[in-house]
């Protein structure tokens, strides 16, 4: 892992993001899937499992049934011809995820595999391969590929869902939205770093629509500087993070667009912490970053984690 190599990767997203969209205007990635598909079944760790998350979540609330399951679980569904797997590691090597395939390669679940390594051990065992087409990342740090998952989940939902919008159009917009943040770090990025630089962490909150974004920001800050951070859904905030707010100096990153906000806000005021929103402004919070097209919650759920993704560049290079 490299401090220097990971800031690189966060630069070439935009490019990253370009290419994906090529490939997505060429093909549709999911064309092979078989027929009769009633189930989806994610399996993955980590950011794999974040960006699962999100997905499980719009395909049920589109009527399709799925889970996003740790692969680490002992059992989870039993191999069904309907039940379409998709197991999801940027390496393709990931230990807990290989173990879960092994439980379906070779039998009646189709499998269709999310990997930026076309050669690995997890591409041998599926039936269907996702090239993630982001590229190397020589950080050592999964940043673009978590980007791409969600964007190549979005055109499954779409793929399996027969709706949605124009994916490939949608990435070209998270590529501009990337860029933005890019290109106008010295306006904001220092303003952050401060803000965020606290003796008890960092806390990153986001709706559960959006859930994938705050657990990722989480984990850039513990992965890269090793700083102490952890994630919550913004609803759930008040049952469970709400009582840190009193006896910690709490800092913390909020992606707007859950309707208990003002909830969490309430709190935030009464105990003088602080919030710094990504995207949408929030009344009383410390200070906003905006973006391009941040008012379209998909391209939010591409771009946002970009902002901590850059703190925690930032953060570890000074270490």
């Amino acid at each position: 892992m490299n401090p220097e190599l990971y800031l690189s990767d966060l630069e070439a997203k935009p490019a990253a993001l370009a290419t994906l969209a090529e490939a997505l205007e060429a093909a549709d990635p999911f064309a092979a899937l078989p027929a009769g598909v009633e189930r989806v079944l994610f399996l993955g760790m980590g950011s794999s499992r974040y960006a699962a998350g999100v997905a499980a979540l719009r395909l049920r609330a589109a009527g399709v049934d799925a889970y996003a399951e740790y692969a680490s679980a002992a059992a989870s569904f039993p191999p069904d011809s309907r039940t379409l797997v998709v197991p999801i590691s940027a390496t393709g090597s990931s230990r807990e995820t290989l173990d879960a395939v092994a439980r379906y390669a070779g039998g009646d679940s189709p499998v269709a595999a999310l990997t930026n390594t076309p050669d690995s051990a997890l591409a041998r065992a599926a039936d269907l391969v996702i090239p993630m087409h982001a590229g190397v990342e020589r950080g050592g740090v999964s940043c673009r590929t978590f980007q791409h998952t969600l964007a190549l989940l979005l055109a499954l939902e779409s793929r399996l869902t027969g709706s949605g919008r124009d994916v490939a159009a949608l990435v070209r917009r998270g590529a501009e939205a990337t860029a933005d943040l890019l290109e106008r770090r010295d306006e904001w990025l220092p303003m952050v770093l401060e803000l965020l630089d606290g003796p008890h962490g960092v806390y990153a909150i986001g709706p559960v629509e959006r859930l994938s974004s705050a657990e990722q920001s989480a984990l850039m800050l513990r992965e890269g500087p090793r700083r102490s951070a952890d994630a919550c859904e913004t609803g759930d905030w008040a049952h469970v993070d709400v009582y840190l707010t009193k006896t910690l100096d709490y800092r913390a990153l909020l992606f707007p667009g859950s309707r208990y906000d003002e909830q969490a806000m309430d709190w935030v005021r009464q105990r003088g912490s602080t919030v710094i929103t990504v995207g949408g402004e929030v009344k009383d919070a410390t200070a906003a970053v905006r973006y391009a097209h941040d008012d379209d919650p998909d391209v939010a759920l591409l771009t946002e984690t970009l902002v901590a993704e850059l703190v925690a560049a930032y953060w570890w290079s000074a270490r």
